[in-house]
């Protein structure tokens, strides 16, 4: 059972549909406090190691969702004079990355990878 696919497709769900209901409620302010932006800047990081490391074409997709989600939070963050329009609209981009990562994870976990043998045959 693929079980960190799912995690991940559920998680992304859940950031997805917590994204969409800030924007349809209206809220779009966004917290720049310190603990904030190093959070933000350790998921950024993080994720980019781990797009580095992954060799798994459809793992990658997974994580550079993810890592633009991370990457428009820091920018937010740090942006404490952004423009109303800009934070509006990042939040709706933000909701569909999150929905596209959480269909990227699932696709992920159910696809069929290429056996050892195959695998061994290209080495």
């Amino acid at each position: 059972m693929p079980l960190w696919g799912i995690c991940g497709a559920i998680l992304c769900s859940y950031l997805a549909y917590v994204s969409y209901a800030h924007v349809r409620q209206g809220e779009f302010t966004w917290s720049h406090d310190l603990l904030s932006i190093v959070t933000y800047a350790v998921w950024v990081l993080l994720i980019a190691g781990l797009i580095s490391e992954t060799r798994c074409l459809r793992e990658r997709l997974f994580f550079v969702l993810v890592f633009a989600n991370f990457t428009l939070g820091f920018v937010l963050a740090v942006w404490a004079e952004a423009p109303f329009e800009m934070v509006r609209k990042v939040r709706e981009i933000s909701s569909a990355l999150w929905a596209l990562a959480a269909i990227a994870s699932l696709v992920v976990a159910l696809s069929r990878g290429r056996s050892t043998v195959e695998k061994k045959a290209d080495v």
